[in-house]
């Protein structure tokens, strides 16, 4: 069973042997320097080192270890304590020392530091200059030399410390270095918290509850890499957690903003010194079927999930949940979506592109809550899907055509439009008398368009598409949808029917369209049998917010002066 524990650098003591598979000393000047610094200042407080990964073999001595990881550092703690042993800084015997298993000449060299060879390999090069490093930081202190290799020794022996991980005899030494080191993969606080919990003993003898909390930890490992969980809990992508439960560990050690990597881990450890191994893991089980019930409740779902994508804290929901009913706190739910929206009626018809963030979290709420809506469905919102792509707000119908400026793009824009063109067929005949000899004209002008012609063009076309009445408030929310940022690349500066021909053929072809966005093209919120499919009319618009704000009516602020975020 692998070990785990808090080791002050002065009660490492044995002999660690360097295998085969690992480089030789490579850290430089900048390193040695670093770890110096990093522990003179921190001075009378807590100091911790990254993990020394170690192994046990069978037939050697109980102090003699395979080093698995975190020869860097021991090297480097090695060569301190020599300079300190060399110069008389301090009296004492070197606590540990360090043999390489195919380069016998290293362990010889360092005892000897011979400057004459130095430069007979690179490995000689490194452990040189860093053993001079050494010497070069404590003689910059001058006449306070002794002092601060006193303060410094004392500091090794009481505040610094190593995470001492003791691996099983039936790891693979070389898989598990490799691991921790082809794309330099850390030892993540879930596995050093594993090992905490594995290793304790709450039992006599306790493999059973060993085996539980094993199973337990895989099927919780196994869920959270459904990635419809795992969007629906979180913003971040899922490579960012190797092992995931440790989201789940960040939560309850509330690990805030703080820099040290190992914070998580030192909290797990403080608890089961102070509590059992059953108690902290049914505190941990607690957590995870609370997050479980809360995906699988379909009101739940949404309202949470919109919060999170929204910016909210999981945290922070989890902590405000554990004082209120199940009602309480859907209604805490609601107040939070209300005041992140913090939008009223008035405001909803006054939005414009202009305020960016209040037009997405409105769009994106008016998405999930049609989703939730949905009678005898089963549908919810795919917060997977749409984080996994770049939002932006896509107007339905555009009118300008100005950010157009290579001759390769206006012949695009051509191309696309006249085939929206040549697929329509007007009932008035003055309408179909003007179509006709423009779906001529394009066909003829595309290949040698220039600047000055594709203007007259793109003006007539677009007077063909454009109602008396849409002419205004392009940038309304009236105008505005949620597309993925790379499919509204492809429809931007495209009149409304272009763009409903492209949305209908991404919906075929399989690529998310979210619900709004695909109603909005199919007309699904105008109240009129008398609708002209190819065009945006204001009457369109109109209908469109009616819906958005009789949707959200309960999460909309009175008519007052609301100030709108941006």
């Amino acid at each position: 069973m692998s070990t785990l524990e808090l080791k002050t650098v002065g009660d490492i003591i044995g002999c660690f042997r360097v295998p085969a598979y690992q480089r030789g000393y490579r850290w430089g000047e900048e390193e040695v320097k670093l770890l110096l610094v990093d522990i003179w200042k921190n001075g009378d407080q807590q100091y911790c080192l990254q993990p020394v990964v170690v192994k046990r073999q069978a037939g050697q001595l109980d102090n003699e270890f395979e080093l698995i990881d975190g020869q860097q550092r021991l090297t480097t703690l090695y060569l301190i304590f020599l300079y300190m042993q060399n110069e008389n800084l301090q009296n004492f015997n070197l606590p540990f020392s360090i043999t390489y298993e195919t380069r016998l000449h290293n362990t010889n060299y360092l005892t000897t530091l011979d400057p004459a060879q130095k430069d007979q390999n690179i490995d000689f090069f490194h452990i040189y200059r860093a053993y001079q490093c050494i010497k070069e930081w404590f003689d910059a202190h001058g006449n306070r030399r002794q002092y601060v290799a006193n303060r410094f020794y004392g500091y090794l022996y009481e505040q610094v410390k190593v995470i001492w991980y003791e691996a099983d005899h039936d790891i693979d030494s070389t898989t598990l270095f490799t691991r921790l080191n082809v794309g330099r993969i850390p030892l993540t606080n879930a596995e050093l918290v594993k090992a905490l919990l594995l290793a304790r003993r709450i039992l006599q003898p306790d493999d059973y509850r060993q085996i539980e909390i094993a199973s337990q930890w895989d099927l919780i490992e196994r869920d959270l890499h459904d990635e419809g969980f795992w969007a629906f809990l979180s913003n971040r992508p899922g490579q960012e957690f190797p092992t995931r439960i440790e989201f789940i560990f960040n939560i309850m050690a509330g690990i805030g903003q703080t820099k040290d990597r190992f914070y998580t881990f030192f909290y797990f450890k403080n608890e089961l010194d102070q509590k059992s191994v059953r108690e902290v893991w049914r505190r941990i089980l607690e957590l995870y079927y609370l997050l479980k019930d809360w995906y699988e409740d379909r009101d739940l779902y949404h309202k949470v999930g919109y919060l999170i994508a929204t910016g909210k804290s999981l945290a922070d929901l989890v902590n405000e949940s554990k004082e209120r009913t199940k009602s309480a706190f859907h209604c805490f739910l609601n107040n939070s979506i209300k005041e992140k929206l913090n939008l009223s009626e008035d405001n909803v018809r006054d939005l414009s592109y202009e305020k960016p963030d209040s037009c997405t979290r409105l769009l994106l709420l008016f998405n999930v809550e049609t989703v939730r809506l949905l009678k005898n469905s089963s549908e919810r919102y795919p917060f997977h899907a749409h984080k996994e792509q770049s939002w932006s707000l896509e107007h339905i119908h555009a009118q300008h055509t100005e950010t157009l400026s290579k001759k390769e793009q206006w012949q695009e824009w051509l191309k696309q439009h006249l085939a929206g063109l040549d697929a329509l067929k007007f009932d008035d005949q003055a309408d179909e008398n003007a179509r006709k000899p423009l779906v001529k004209e394009i066909a003829e002008s595309i290949n040698e368009i220039n600047q000055r012609s594709f203007s007259q063009l793109s003006k007539r076309i677009m007077g063909i598409f454009n109602a008396t009445d849409t002419v205004d408030s392009i940038h309304s929310i009236s105008n505005l949808a949620l597309l993925s940022g790379e499919i509204n690349s492809t429809l931007s500066n495209s009149v409304f029917q272009i763009k409903r021909l492209k949305v209908i053929a991404l919906d075929r072809a399989g690529e998310y369209i979210p619900i709004c966005t695909r109603r909005v093209f199919f007309k699904y919120y105008t109240n009129t049998s008398d609708q002209q499919v190819y065009l945006w009319s204001l009457q369109d618009r109109e209908c469109y917010v009616n819906a958005m704000i009789e949707l959200l009516k309960s999460y909309l602020n009175l008519n007052t002066n609301t100030e709108m975020q941006k």
